[in-house]
C-alpha cells in the first residue's frame, strides 16, 4: 500500500506542478470565479429601482396632488410630470423613457368626495413581463398605502400579517450569489479535469503510462487530487467574497458545508473524468465540459428559473443536473441553516452520481490502457 500511495503523490505532484507553471490554468482557477462571481452577483438582479412613472395628473386638485406626493415618497419611482396629458404619456412609452403612467381623471376629487373609491388608470410596459408584474405590484402598494392614509379599510374581516423568512430585505444576491457558487465549481471543476487526462494524450505520455506499474485508479486518483484541493480553495474565495462583499448570511454548520461541498466537487470531477476518456484534444475536451455544465446549470438547476414552473418533461432533465442538489444544499445551509437530516435526499442524490461516474469514467480509462 506504501508503494500505491508514493505513486499517488508523484503523479499529485507532477499535475500540481503543471498547474503552478501553466498561467492558463491558474487564470481559469483564480482570477475567472471571481470575475464571474461579480458579474452574476451584481447582473442577476431581480430587484426594480427608480422605475420612471409618467404622471398626467388631470385633476390637479389637492386630493390628487396628494396621491402624486404619496407616488413620489416612495424609493421605486421616478416621477415625469406629463402636462401634455395622454399625448405626453404615450410619447414616453414610445422612446421607452416610461415604464409606466399614472393617468388621474379630472374628476377625481370630486368622485372621490362622493364615493369610497375613484377610479385612475395605471399603464405599464410588459414586454419584459417579469418587471413589469414588479412595477404593478409596486404601484398597488403605494394606492393602497394612499387608501390607509385616508381612513380607507380594506373590505376584509381579518388582518394579514406578513413574514418574510430567511431573506426579510428581498435581496436578490442572497438567492443568486450561492447559485453562482454552484456553478463555478461544477464548471471549474469539470473543466481542469477533462483537460488533465487529454493533455497526456496530446503530448504522447499516455503511452508511457501503457509501460509503468501505475494501476488507473492510481492515476486517476493522483491527476483528481490537486483540483479537490484547488477546488476547495475556489469554495472558499467565492465563500468569502459572498459572505463579504455581498453580506450573505451564513446561519448553518460550516462543516456540513465543507462535507457537502466536498460530495459536490468529486461529482463534478467525476464528470471531468467521464468527458476526458472521449476527448482526443484539448480543446474538444473543453468544450464538451462547457457545454455539459454552464448551460444546464442556468437554464435547468433552478439557478435563475424556478424548477417547478418547467414543463414536466424538463423538471425530469434536471434531475440529471448535479448543481440543482448543491443548490438546495448551499442556500439551505447559508439562508435556512439548515441540518444534515433535510438535506439527506440532495445529499444522497450527489453521492449517487459520483459513484456512477467515476466507475464509469475508471472503467473507460482501464479500457484504454489495456
Amino acid at each position: 500500500m506504501s508503494g500505491a500511495r508514493r505513486r499517488v503523490a508523484a503523479i499529485a505532484r507532477k499535475e500540481f506542478l503543471h498547474i503552478l507553471y501553466d498561467y492558463r490554468t491558474l487564470f481559469i482557477l483564480f482570477l475567472m470565479p471571481m470575475v464571474q462571481l461579480v458579474m452574476f452577483g451584481y447582473a442577476l438582479n431581480m430587484e426594480i429601482q427608480e422605475v420612471n412613472l409618467a404622471v398626467a395628473d388631470q385633476s390637479n386638485s389637492p386630493a390628487s396632488r396628494q396621491l402624486v406626493a404619496q407616488f413620489r415618497g416612495s424609493t421605486f419611482f421616478r416621477l415625469l410630470p406629463c402636462e401634455g396629458g395622454t399625448g405626453e404619456v404615450e410619447a414616453l412609452f414610445a422612446t421607452r423613457r416610461a415604464r409606466a403612467a399614472l393617468i388621474i381623471p379630472a374628476d377625481f376629487e370630486r368622485r372621490l368626495a362622493r364615493e369610497p373609491e375613484a377610479p385612475v388608470q395605471l399603464l405599464v410596459d410588459a414586454a419584459d413581463a417579469n418587471a413589469a408584474t414588479l412595477i404593478r405590484n409596486y404601484c398597488q402598494q403605494v394606492l393602497l398605502e394612499y387608501d390607509q392614509g385616508r381612513g380607507v379599510r380594506a373590505p376584509i374581516p381579518f388582518e394579514v400579517r406578513p413574514a418574510i423568512l430567511f431573506n426579510p430585505d428581498l435581496r436578490s444576491s442572497f438567492f443568486f450569489v450561492p447559485g453562482v457558487m454552484a456553478l463555478i465549481l461544477v464548471m471549474i471543476s469539470a473543466l481542469l479535469t477533462s483537460v488533465a487526462i487529454t493533455r497526456e494524450k496530446e503530448s504522447g505520455t499516455l503511452e508511457q503510462l501503457l509501460v509503468s506499474p501505475v494501476r488507473p485508479w492510481e492515476i486517476v486518483l493522483g491527476k483528481v487530487l490537486p483540483y479537490i484541493a484547488l477546488a476547495f480553495l475556489d469554495a472558499a474565495l467565492i465563500l468569502g467574497v459572498a459572505l463579504w462583499l455581498f453580506a450573505v448570511p451564513f446561519r448553518g454548520s460550516l462543516l456540513l458545508l465543507v462535507g457537502l461541498t466536498t460530495l459536490y466537487v468529486l461529482t463534478a470531477l467525476s464528470l471531468g473524468l467521464l468527458i476526458s476518456t472521449r476527448a482526443r484534444t484539448q480543446q474538444v475536451a473543453m468544450m464538451a465540459a462547457l457545454t455539459a455544465t454552464l448551460l444546464p446549470t442556468i437554464m435547468l438547476s433552478g439557478l435563475i428559473f424556478p424548477i417547478a414552473s418547467m414543463p414536466r418533461p424538463l423538471q425530469m432533465v434536471s434531475m440529471l443536473i448535479p448543481a440543482r442538489y448543491f443548490l438546495l444544499i448551499v442556500r439551505g445551509v447559508l439562508l435556512k441553516g439548515s441540518s444534515l437530516a433535510q438535506l439527506l435526499p440532495s445529499a444522497l442524490a450527489l453521492g449517487a452520481m459520483t459513484i456512477v461516474l467515476l466507475m464509469v469514467a475508471i472503467r473507460r480509462f482501464s479500457a484504454k490502457l489495456e
